[in-house]
């Protein structure tokens, strides 16, 4: 098995407990603000893995990738409307935020899509990313306006394979 495969399926495999005792003692369980954690949590798999190839580990990537995520969390402005079968989630931001929406939909758009088996489309405007997600069933409308733009973008236990994917030099998409 590959290297990156298995340090991504610890990963998985890692409750939330151990992950936090890695970085704290005497009952201390914070790890810092979340992309410090994300970068400690994959780092620390990284230095147990006894065969990681340390000359394609690519840090900066995976920062680049968390930056886009909480840009797109906390600096986007979405304007939610409802047709028949589709959802249109307009996500518009300002400065750096427009290309983080662009490339956070576009890498999350076919995950989603293959988790769900909805129809997701996505499309770039001057100012963000406009999101399609489609169902006929009336009930996964409804639950696809209540999980939002935000919501969407958490769909699929990806997130943590996909991130040491990015810190090992590969193309996660």
């Amino acid at each position: 098995m590959k290297p990156y495969l298995i340090a991504a399926a610890l990963i998985i495999a890692m409750s939330s407990a151990s992950a936090q005792h890695m970085h704290g003692g005497g009952g201390v369980t914070e790890t810092g603000q979340s992309q410090f954690a994300a970068i400690a949590e994959i780092v620390a798999l990284l230095r147990e893995g006894p065969s990681t190839d340390w000359s394609v580990v690519k840090i900066d990537a995976l920062l680049e990738h968390l930056v886009d995520m909480g840009n797109v969390t906390a600096r986007t402005s979405v304007e939610t409307k409802i047709t028949d079968a589709t959802v249109t989630f307009i996500v518009t931001g300002d400065g750096a935020t427009i290309l983080s929406a662009q490339r956070m939909a576009r890498a999350h758009a076919p995950m989603l899509q293959n988790e769900t088996g909805w129809q997701v489309d996505i499309q770039p405007i001057a100012n963000g990313v406009q999101m399609w997600v489609g169902s006929p069933d009336a009930g996964t409308l409804e639950q696809i306006v209540a999980l939002g733009f935000h919501g969407l973008m958490t769909i699929g236990a990806h997130h943590q394979q996909h991130h040491m994917m990015m810190a090992l030099g590969r193309n996660p998409h």
